[in-house]
């Protein structure tokens, strides 16, 4: 990812190896602050309170969450260290349980901290794990550009002009180690000199979209931002050509959980028979689950859709939008039935719904 030119990944370990840092998105697109991670109770909190979100960054941040657990427990002489580490992975799963990547990378790590015993060899086992994950991901994320490219190629090719993409949320390199879900594609298109214009939905309640226009920017990809209402008009009216979004997990049957709203995009692309895509690395399939009706859809407080934070004079303020004794719901995630899924971009290739299960299988 190009932040003023110059590259960097969500999450890194720091240079003694002592730390991780992030990115801390909460301050995006207006302030660039990078956040030192000590403990894997820092962590939990990091992940809960979205300094740091998007499904395979999160389980990145799972995994390097065992490792400081690890190190915590080597550092402070835990005598109880299994134990310590134990807690510390029961502690970070809980704290957002739609995606499914936090659990399948903190799984990932424990299975492999079983294997070695004294508390040297699970801060190195999980060192290595951790490290592995980060990489599987941004190489994944870049696979998925350079596969689910082909269909902005195909547009272009029976267009002849610039070809129109609409996204919900944010499945950029934020919301992954590096390149991104959805944004991969993008990314790719402008390398191999494709015109694209992408539309960028403002997503409430967290506004996840400030972050897409901000990530489209820095590499220098045309984009609109767009009320989330917008989108079915501009797809009515023949502005759309595309659909492509992330997930935070999709099932075998190949029912996608992604951004609350996601599901009325789909329904918009399906009325006016535009492709739906969405971008899934295998890290997000969850072979577990027969269907979207068991996948766990995370209420967070009422607080973020009474509220939002804005620029205020060089600062980030908090600035109250309803009555205090407004009451709201705030679902994260909504469900998209596979029938409205044109197909999904992975890192091994375009499949769909119905092929997901042999291409992807267990991980």
């Amino acid at each position: 990812m190009l932040i003023n030119g110059k590259h960097y990944r969500t999450i890194w370990l720091s240079e003694d190896k002592k730390a991780a840092e992030i990115i801390d998105q909460r301050y995006l697109p207006f302030e660039f602050i990078i956040e030192k991670i000590t403990s894997a109770t820092e962590m939990a909190i990091c992940i809960k309170d979205m300094h740091l979100r998007g499904a395979p960054l999160i389980g990145a941040a799972g995994a390097y969450g065992i490792y400081l657990a690890a190190l915590e427990a080597f550092s402070l002489k835990i005598s109880d260290y299994k134990q310590h580490i134990k807690n510390c992975a029961l502690f970070l799963e809980k704290t957002r349980p739609t995606a499914v990547n936090l659990k399948w990378a903190i799984d990932r790590v424990m299975y492999e901290l079983d294997k070695v015993e004294t508390v040297e060899q699970k801060v190195a086992t999980a060192y290595r794990i951790s490290e592995q994950i980060a990489d599987e991901d941004a190489e994944n994320c870049r696979m998925m550009g350079v596969n689910g490219v082909a269909l902005i190629e195909e547009i272009y090719k029976k267009k002849g002009e610039t070809v129109n993409v609409l996204t919900h949320c944010n499945a950029g390199a934020l919301a992954c180690v590096d390149y991104g879900t959805a944004t991969s594609v993008m990314y790719e298109a402008k390398r191999k000199k494709i015109p694209i214009h992408v539309w960028v939905d403002e997503t409430r309640p967290r506004n996840q979209g400030k972050i897409t226009n901000w990530e489209l920017e820095q590499d220098g990809i045309d984009n609109t931002v767009i009320c989330d209402n917008t989108g079915g008009y501009l797809m009515s009216k023949g502005m759309v050509d595309i659909v492509i979004v992330g997930t935070d997990r999709t099932t075998r049957n190949g029912d996608v959980a992604n951004k609350i709203g996601t599901y009325l995009k789909a329904l918009a692309a399906n009325d006016n028979g535009i492709p739906f895509y969405v971008a899934l690395p295998s890290s997000t399939y969850d072979d577990t689950l027969e269907t979207g009706d068991s996948i766990p859809i995370e209420t967070r407080d009422e607080g973020e859709v009474l509220t939002i934070d804005g620029n205020f004079h060089g600062r980030i303020e908090t600035v109250q939008l309803y009555p205090y004794k407004t009451k709201a719901v705030n679902y994260g995630f909504d469900i998209t039935p596979a029938r409205l899924v044109t197909g999904f971009i992975t890192e091994k290739g375009i499949f769909k719904p119905e092929d997901l299960s042999k291409n992807l299988g267990k991980k």
